[in-house]
């Protein structure tokens, strides 16, 4: 799709979807990066995988973020900062078009979904500090059912499923699942439930 016309298409998308926001005393404000590569063959996912030299969410698959600093003007630059930190990509290659549902995570952040569209693959340069390695899935994967399972778990006094892909290399699950699948929410790739329970 001509990248205009996607972009324009996926930020009618967000914005008619209401989002859920999550305010919780003694959690951190935190955001990511949802990277979308508009590419000829389709649409790619980018995520990381992070060192086990960071200080939380230790060897999982994630997308770019952290934690808000005082400099930020919003959460937009947040993650955006986050991005070019973590794996060298310049938000001038970035095309922010909207927000996924706040998640709370058990380490103590509410992070913020920041959607963006990159156009092609740029050139990235990763902090070796923190991202092990980059990859690139295509969007359609995390639509096909059999690639996903469930679990349910306790959390904050309630009963929330956690939600597994399995790509054959890497696990992702939790938080970045649970993005994931708002995303895919919003486009309306999200079909009915065949993930086992466990």
């Amino acid at each position: 799709m001509k990248h205009s016309v996607y972009v324009r298409s996926l930020r009618e998308s967000l914005d008619r979807a209401q989002r859920t926001e999550i305010h919780l005393d003694g959690f951190q404000r935190a955001a990511v990066l949802v990277p979308l590569l508009n590419l000829k063959t389709g649409v790619e996912l980018l995520l990381t995988l992070r060192t086990e030299g960071v200080e939380t969410h230790k060897g999982q698959v994630s997308f770019p973020g952290g934690a808000v600093e005082d400099g930020d003007r919003d959460i937009v630059s947040t993650a955006l900062r986050e991005a070019e930190e973590e794996i060298g990509l310049r938000a001038a290659a970035v095309t922010t078009v909207g927000f996924l549902d706040d998640h709370a995570t058990p380490s103590g952040f509410v992070i913020t979904p920041v959607v963006g569209v990159l156009r092609g693959f740029p050139e990235l340069h990763l902090n070796p500090h923190e991202v092990a390695e980059l990859l690139r899935i295509p969007l359609q994967f995390f639509a096909e059912t059999q690639r996903v399972r469930r679990e349910q778990r306790e959390f904050r006094g309630r009963t929330h499923d956690v939600w597994y892909y399995d790509t054959g290399t890497q696990v992702i699950w939790g938080a970045t699942a649970a993005m994931v699948r708002s995303l895919l929410s919003r486009l309306g790739m999200l079909r009915p439930e065949v993930g086992a329970m466990t």
